[in-house]
């Protein structure tokens, strides 16, 4: 009895010390999450831009003056570089039988100045300097600094000569500013999409639902949004309250799926401290899966309630790309939708420096279809049941990332301390039968 009352304490103690491992192992990934929450509450809270969250596992790259020295980019990786004003760079692109897109969100510094048509460019070419696909993007009529996003990209395409061949393809940024002198950081992803099994239809529908439908029912929820792309706020169908500082860029995404219309509108709260006019008050953007601008709008504010409005969309669907309106174009693929929210920061010396009451509301219209058909994983171009999930829930894309992260350390810490303990077990066990005998 002594020596199985020796091996009951032995083994309660080998249990106690595997839980302490799951427990410490479980610990760091909940506390980033609960340490995000309140950087993001804080700055919130205080007059404080916070900064633009970048992806945590951006790796640091240089572009090349030449695309003879170009850095190769990889799928899925995400890099970050620094452009200068009148900059340009190249990076480099190796190219099969896929789509590709390559993506620059450039963040300027908060609180610059900009004039009409400042931004940048950036395109695709082929080893020839064929121009493949190129997008540009600027600050329209605001004139302040704000987190732009835009695209290049390569289709590959039965009924083309031009981009088809296999092989190294450059991707250009170059920025086309005149007022800013700031040095722009940039955050780049490339991204592949499958080609179709087999070709589907090319011509869009001549008649579409291209009226805004009713508010979303029920009543206002808090959903605080994200300061980047990395760490956009998930939404799905409903009115979401925020608060938005003057200056502060506010970001969320929607997953829309094929066959889906997606609406959205913004609101700014009226003011009890004053009505003086401000033009452009408030700039939604909206960006598609690969991170190609889509659509944005803008509205004034003199103290009264304003409601802006994104132009009403076509259904996602594949033969949208065939489309020249770039709003429809963009409309081409199933994922996670970006919206962006930019509040003047000329707000502040007519309001206040403090926040102003922000509402989205969002609609999605029509019932998810099937895919197109892809010869291959969508991967992001497709939306999953946790995508879902994490609208819902209004898990931002990086605590999603870092919770599957977590869960596989943890799966891992699992096995490792569960070996231990059966290891453990085994030995004390064989201890006991030695003594006994």
């Amino acid at each position: 009895m002594k020596t199985q009352a020796g091996i009951g304490r032995r083994a309660g103690a080998l249990i106690t010390a595997a839980a302490a491992v799951g427990a410490v192992v479980a610990l760091p990934g909940q506390t980033a999450a609960a340490a995000a929450e309140g950087t993001v509450a804080g700055a919130a809270a205080g007059s404080a831009l916070p900064p633009y969250t970048f992806d945590s596992s951006a790796q640091r790259v240089q572009g090349a003056a030449s695309s003879s020295d170009a850095v190769q980019l990889k799928t899925g990786q995400t890099y970050r570089d620094t452009l200068k004003k009148n900059g340009k760079v190249y990076y480099r692109v190796d190219l099969d039988q896929q789509n590709a897109y390559v993506s620059v969100v450039a963040v300027p510094k908060a609180g610059g100045k900009v004039e009409y048509g400042d931004g940048f460019k950036v395109s695709m070419q082929d080893g020839s300097g064929t121009e493949c696909g190129y997008q540009q993007a600027n600050f329209s009529s605001s004139e302040y600094t704000r987190p732009l996003a835009a695209y290049a990209r390569r289709i590959v395409d039965a009924d083309s000569s031009t981009c088809q061949r296999a092989g190294a393809y450059y991707v250009l940024v170059e920025r086309e500013s005149k007022a800013s002198t700031d040095d722009w950081e940039l955050e780049i992803r490339y991204a592949s999409e499958p080609v179709l099994k087999k070709a589907g239809p090319t011509e869009l529908p001549e008649v579409w639902a291209s009226g805004t439908p009713g508010p979303p029912a029920g009543d206002p929820q808090p959903r605080r949004g994200g300061s980047g792309v990395y760490d956009a706020t998930s939404l799905t169908q409903g009115e979401w309250r925020s608060d938005i500082l003057p200056g502060q860029t506010l970001f969320y995404r929607v997953p829309v799926d094929w066959g889906q219309q997606l609406f959205a509108t913004a609101e700014l709260g009226s003011s009890a401290t004053g009505d003086e006019y401000i033009g452009h008050a408030l700039v939604l953007s909206l960006e598609n899966p690969a991170l190609g601008h889509v659509d944005e709008n803008t509205v004034s504010y003199s103290g009264k309630p304003s409601t802006l409005a994104l132009d009403a969309l076509r259904p996602v669907a594949h033969e949208n790309r065939g489309s020249y309106d770039e709003a429809t174009n963009g409309m081409r693929f199933a994922g996670w939708y970006y919206l962006s929210a930019t509040l003047n920061p000329a707000m502040a010396k007519e309001y206040g420096d403090r926040t102003v009451p922000l509402t989205l509301r969002v609609s999605l219209r029509g019932d998810a279809k099937p895919g197109p058909g892809y010869d291959g994983d969508p991967g992001r171009f497709s939306v999953t049941a946790d995508d879902k999930k994490a609208a819902e829930k209004g898990t931002s894309g990086a605590q999603a990332a870092s919770g599957s992260d977590s869960m596989r350390v943890v799966a891992a810490a699992g096995i490792g301390s569960g070996t231990a303990l059966l290891l453990g077990l085994g030995g004390w066990t064989l201890v006991a039968r030695r003594r006994a005998a």
